[in-house]
């Protein structure tokens, strides 16, 4: 039997793995963790390779026994409950994580962010450096893929370009966060207006309780960044309520600021593509989660967040020393 002293450590912004289950029963067996599912006549086992593994989602018609808790907690993986499709979010009546408990985690990086929230002018430096790291991997990505390009999403195109030479520079002089957020939703707004030309979807309009594909596949793509988020903020050790630019007053909110690294940069343009190409919903989600393995989605958003709370931290050591 495989002890998880056995399991080889994998960090997890090296993680390839993200599930989204329905319709069965995950539990231990072995000294792994397996879903069971009902076929007409006899039922599966599939493993979990928990130690390569960032986050799982149970949605509808599901179950977990409390050893496959137990297993996937000593591995580091995030477990959260939702909806059918991945969203919405789910654990009892709030959005929030299943996160796995650990009284070993780092202290630098949350004493690094501590160090500064609760400077207003810092707190607005950090939530500036993460806009402008958001603007920064989406020139990247949309200068190289291949595939976004041959969709229409080029970064040297003239719509494209203007839009992000302009945030860069409003950004820059933003005095409050509530200017950034401004700045933020106007960017999404134009990019959603460009995408659903590049695609000819129309006229659209950003609803999250639509029914339209494009909006539905938003939704789905969006749960999957704040798991990355979720699982990068969780490994650092820094809690959710921290956030610098969402909004104090909610619990979660530094979650969306992470999400927000990647989320226009892979999960809109794809989001847009794949409805075009009347793709499913699993369809969709693999494509996303190729997106984001092939440009590293959580490799980047790991070193953001360390860079901010690290900066700080020996910026404050410095000054004391």
């Amino acid at each position: 039997m495989e002890q998880l002293t056995d399991l080889k450590a994998i960090l997890h912004s090296k993680r390839a793995n993200i599930y989204y289950l329905e319709m069965c029963r995950v539990m231990q067996k072995d000294g792994r963790v397996l879903y069971l599912t009902e076929a007409k006549k006899e039922y599966q086992y599939w493993n979990i390779p928990i130690a390569n593994t960032t986050v799982i989602l149970l949605g509808t018609g599901t179950s977990i026994t409390q050893a496959a808790m137990r297993m996937l907690a000593s591995a580091g993986v995030l477990v959260g409950f939702s909806g059918g499709g991945a969203t919405p979010l789910l654990a009892a009546t709030e959005i929030e994580w299943l996160t796995p408990q650990s009284e070993y985690r780092p202290t630098e990086y949350i004493q690094g962010w501590m160090s500064f929230w609760f400077d207003d002018e810092k707190r607005l430096a950090a939530a500036k450096q993460l806009q402008q790291a958001r603007i920064q991997f989406m020139q990247i990505v949309w200068a190289k893929d291949r595939d976004l390009k041959a969709a229409g999403f080029n970064l040297h195109d003239d719509d494209i370009a203007s839009a992000l030479s302009n945030t860069v520079a409003k950004i820059e002089q933003a005095q409050k966060v509530t200017n950034l957020l401004q700045i933020e939703a106007e960017l999404t707004k134009r990019l959603y207006k460009i995408a659903a030309k590049r695609t000819k979807h129309g006229d659209f309009v950003r609803d999250r309780e639509s029914v339209d594909v494009a909006n539905d596949f938003l939704n789905h793509g969006n749960y999957l960044a704040y798991g990355l988020a979720a699982c990068t903020l969780w490994v650092l050790g820094i809690p959710h309520g921290f956030a610098v630019m969402h909004g104090k007053t909610r619990r979660g909110a530094l979650v969306f600021d992470v999400a927000d690294l990647i989320k226009d940069t892979l999960v809109l343009p794809w989001a847009f593509i794949c409805a075009k190409e009347n793709a499913t919903e699993q369809e969709f989600r693999q494509q996303c989660l190729q997106a984001f393995t092939d440009h590293k989605a959580l490799d980047f958003m790991f070193d953001q967040v360390k860079t901010i709370a690290l900066k700080y931290r020996e910026t404050k050591a410095e000054v004391t020393e």
